[in-house]
């Protein structure tokens, strides 16, 4: 059993108080025996957890004097960790990229032991190595200082850091997303992570064991990262209400999410949102169906309770009737399991009467059933009281009754996946399709499969909605240089975006160091320094006009 502590500017606190993380394929073989036993051990009525195979780690909770305190030295440590050479700052992130990878098969133990399906959990470390690649890397140091000579002056641009961000990872997927902190800690700012009381392990395990030991070895002052655990509800109101945080970075709800961006412009903090999604897929009539298939089955993984996932699809009529039967087929193959086994891709799912509602209403509204629909046991069969639902498929007739169905409008978060068939096919029917795309109210990611040149730039051109846009790729998977959450509307708010969390984070400076200028002639000067350049541009633009 791994034990941590409050990690408090540099010094494990010790606290009376703890939360225990049960493995959970024992959960799973013996949900009672499970409760009981991490009950008896958070109440104190028993003391053998390090002695129990099932325990996987315990994690203290804070007391208020140690979130105060993480804080107080936050604070304390930000003018001296923003001076840190921005070198030394991208160096945490290389070696921390280099520390996952030399320890991925142990980081994704850890995450399958709190419940991530191995493939799932390959699949989130994937990501983490991509978003600290090389290339990632060259991309956030040109993103942080750009410098060019211009006439007598330097010129800089510089990201400066906000100060103190503290940081709110999701409960689905805590560990992985919270890791969205270390561009925080690049960008020069003192960080506070919440490990979410249900899942702590993985946070505490990543930043505990991975992070912090990389930031003393780089001479970061003490206050630069602490992690803490405790009331998610009261954490975040101390967050909100402290003086001394400048940024809350928080993953949630959109509903939570979109009022805590409110209260904390209201109490002068910046929010960086990375809230729900209901990414679309489109597969038009020349896509390769097989890969295209591939994709879609994407939605399933952990059982379609990730907000990446795709969580719609729009089929185009002509080749709907065989993509459909493909994706039936290869749906069937999805089974339940333990989160240990390598092929397992579903997770029991937390929602379970939401998913009969959802799948109700659409059935009323005149969806079909084509796969799924019903609960299942660890073995994959067919139950009333199953913790996990098989996958579902459902086939919505036009675009016109998509848009009055909930399950496509609303984020869902179960394994349900709705295939939209436009009634037929037309001349505006790509348009009419990017405008069903545009006009979704989340906007985190869209997947496209063409074998079309000109649908590809017809799409790269007209479709604004979300953070990313794949094209015959992945859904999920992630990609070097590209960041891998952010989004629109209600995924991130009214100033959301593709989220390079570094860019959130700081703030923009421009500096101007002048050598010989007099300021008085400085005062009026008007030319460009190439003026000739634009007269030569500005004439082959009318050229290639006539």
């Amino acid at each position: 059993m791994r034990s941590y502590n409050s990690y408090i500017a540099g010094t494990d606190q010790p606290s009376t108080s703890w939360v225990y993380s049960i493995r959970a394929s024992a959960v799973l073989q013996d949900f009672v025996a499970s409760v009981k036993l991490k009950r008896g051990l958070e109440k104190g009525l028993r003391d053998d957890g390090a002695d129990h195979q099932d325990v996987v780690a315990r994690c203290a909770i804070s007391t208020q004097q140690q979130l105060d305190e993480a804080l107080v030295r936050a604070k304390e440590a930000a003018p001296a960790w923003a001076a840190f050479p921005l070198e030394k700052r991208l160096e945490l992130a290389r070696r921390f990229h280099l520390e996952v990878k030399k320890r991925k098969q142990e980081f994704i133990d850890v995450l399958v032991a709190e419940g991530h399906p191995r493939k799932l959990a390959e699949w989130e470390v994937a990501g983490i190595l991509q978003c600290s690649s090389f290339e990632s890397l060259e991309l956030w140091e040109r993103q942080l200082y750009e410098e060019r000579k211009i006439g007598p002056r330097k010129l800089l641009l510089v990201r400066k850091p906000d100060g103190v961000v503290v940081l709110s990872p999701p409960q689905n997927a805590a560990a992985s997303n919270s890791v969205g902190g270390l561009a925080v800690l690049v960008a020069g700012n003192c960080l506070v992570v919440k490990a979410p009381r249900s899942c702590a392990f993985g946070v505490m395990y990543v930043w505990r064991e991975i992070v912090a030991p990389i930031l003393e070895e780089l001479g970061a002052p003490p206050g630069v990262l602490s992690i803490v655990c405790g009331n998610s509800g009261n954490i975040l109101q101390q967050w909100m209400d402290s003086p001394l945080v400048n940024d809350i970075f928080y993953f949630g709800s959109s509903q939570r999410g979109i009022q805590l961006g409110i209260d904390a412009v209201a109490c002068g903090k910046k929010p960086i949102l990375e809230l729900a999604g209901k990414d679309g897929c489109v597969v038009w009539q020349d896509a390769d169906l097989e890969k295209a298939v591939e994709m879609l089955t994407e939605c399933f993984f952990g059982s379609g309770q990730i907000c990446m996932v795709p969580k719609y699809a729009i089929i185009h009529p002509a080749i709907a009737e065989q993509l459909i039967s493909m994706l039936v087929a290869k749906v069937a193959q999805i089974k339940p399991g333990y989160p240990e086994d390598p092929e397992v891709l579903l997770s029991p799912v937390l929602r379970a009467d939401e998913y009969f509602k959802y799948l109700k209403e659409s059935v009323e509204a005149g969806a079909t059933i084509l796969s799924g629909g019903h609960r299942v046991e660890l073995d994959g069969a067919i139950s009333a009281t199953g913790p996990f639902i098989a996958p579902t498929l459902v086939k919505v007739a036009g675009l016109k009754k998509a848009r009055s169905m909930s399950s496509v409008s609303d984020e869902t978060f179960f394994p349900l996946l709705p295939l939209i068939v436009p009634e037929a096919d037309h001349e505006l029917l790509l348009t009419e399709v990017i405008q069903f795309i545009n006009e979704n109210q989340y906007g985190l990611r869209n997947s496209f499969w063409t074998g079309s040149q000109a649908v590809i730039e017809q799409l790269v051109r007209t479709v604004t909605n979300g953070g990313l846009l794949k094209i015959n790729d992945s859904h999920i998977g992630f990609t070097p240089w590209l960041a891998t959450h952010g989004g629109t509307g209600l995924t991130g708010g009214p100033f959301g975006e593709l989220n390079y969390p570094l860019l959130r984070s700081s703030h923009l400076q421009g500096i101007s160091i002048a050598e010989g200028v007099q300021p008085r002639l400085a005062v009026f000067e008007s030319t460009s320094f190439q003026e000739e350049k634009h007269k030569v541009i500005a004439v082959d633009d009318c050229v290639r006009m006539v």
